[in-house]
């Protein structure tokens, strides 16, 4: 299931790198700009979404790391001032997920005398050692997938005629998000046609949108 997290949220961090390359590279070249115009905005477009998307998701997990050590400050605190208190909500707990009142009861005793303040993290507050934020390692993962997914409308706006790239440009992105669609759609046992034509559908709408906006202020050539 981690793995599939990570999966799932590397797709989406390509599909963003995908849609906003491509629809600031469409803008651009439907404002008649030239291919090197054309290859410096979609450099700078993944080089600042990459820094942006590291940038909130470090801040973001970072937030959450804190919020995680702060209850387990809390918790520890607890533990020391309200021992028996902290052992009955352990118990209580596992009662409601099934074990009867026997075996709750030394359930929750073993795993206090074991480790109670992992037994609380994982039980009453859901953090685990795998499950615990790391922010820089977020921030990685998000700038790396952008950037891959990036890569593609930069890479086809390189060697693609320089005198018409839109098309190019629009049919690889598509392309590229419908297959990203159908393998998220998989990871999560979604209908992989019903996701493939969303993000088609929505996607083509952002290149329109673009095309136009660049058309309407572009140079003339």
């Amino acid at each position: 299931m981690e793995d599939s997290g990570w999966l799932r949220a590397a797709v989406l961090g390509a599909n963003d790198g995908i849609v906003s390359t491509a629809s600031l590279m469409v803008g651009v070249a439907a404002a008649n700009a030239d291919q090197h115009a054309l290859i410096v905005a979609g450099v700078a477009g993944v080089v600042a979404g990459a820094m942006s998307m590291a940038t909130g998701e470090y801040v973001s997990v970072h937030t959450q790391s804190d919020l995680e050590a702060a209850a387990l400050t809390r918790e520890k605190r607890e533990l020391h001032t309200d021992a028996e208190g902290e052992l009955a909500e352990l118990e209580g707990i596992y009662r409601k997920r099934g074990l009867d009142a026997k075996l709750a009861k030394e359930v929750a005793r073993q795993l206090t005398e074991h480790d109670a303040l992992a037994a609380h993290a994982r039980d009453e507050l859901g953090i685990s050692k795998s499950s615990q934020a790391k922010p820089v390692q977020a921030a990685i993962a998000s700038a790396c997938s952008f950037a891959a997914g990036g890569a593609l409308p930069l890479l086809v706006g390189i060697f693609a005629s320089h005198d018409h790239p839109v098309p190019y440009l629009s049919a690889a992105a598509l392309v590229a998000l419908a297959i990203l669609g159908a393998v998220s759609a998989h990871q999560s046992g979604a209908p992989k046609g019903r996701a493939a034509w969303r993000v088609t559908f929505w996607s083509a709408m952002a290149l329109a949108i673009t095309a136009g906006v660049g058309r309407l202020f572009g140079v003339n050539g």
